[in-house]
């Protein structure tokens, strides 16, 4: 008796879905990640090495502290809002926009405090604005 041989199909693994998944996975952990840029530079501001300007007229000093609080010629302010901080320049400098502005900043104070004085004065006119800074440890000039 002859048996007749049945042809053999090739066994194998559909990989498709596999590859689906994975895909969709990647896709899942791609959109859900948030992405941070943290730096951990350790900085301590200020210090700069350069010759003191020379002063004509008499300065206008705005101090930040470390916790951003604000002062005019030693005059403390209510709070740190910018409408507070121009209708306090406006009243010490009158119409006077033309003298100088000096920023005095805690290394510790936040950038954000300084860059709304200077956006503040810059919206008063005042064009000449120093920041104040200290010598680096062991400069001796």
């Amino acid at each position: 008796m002859q048996f007749r041989r049945q042809s053999r199909e090739e066994d194998s693994i559909n990989l498709t879905p596999l590859i689906d998944v994975v895909f969709l996975l990647l896709i899942f952990f791609m959109v859900s990640t948030t992405f941070t840029k943290e730096t951990h530079l350790e900085i301590d501001l200020p210090e700069a090495v350069g010759e003191s300007a020379s002063e004509s007229a008499e300065p206008l000093e705005v101090v930040i502290n470390a916790q951003g609080g604000y002062a005019i010629n030693g005059r403390q302010l209510v709070n740190n809002k910018a409408q507070t901080l121009k209708n306090a320049l406006t009243e010490v400098a009158g119409d006077n926009t033309d003298q100088p502005l000096i920023i005095t900043a805690d290394a510790k104070a936040p950038h954000e405090f300084v860059v709304r004085v200077m956006d503040s004065a810059g919206q008063l006119g005042f064009v000449n604005l120093s920041i104040t800074t200290r010598r680096p440890e062991g400069d001796a000039r």
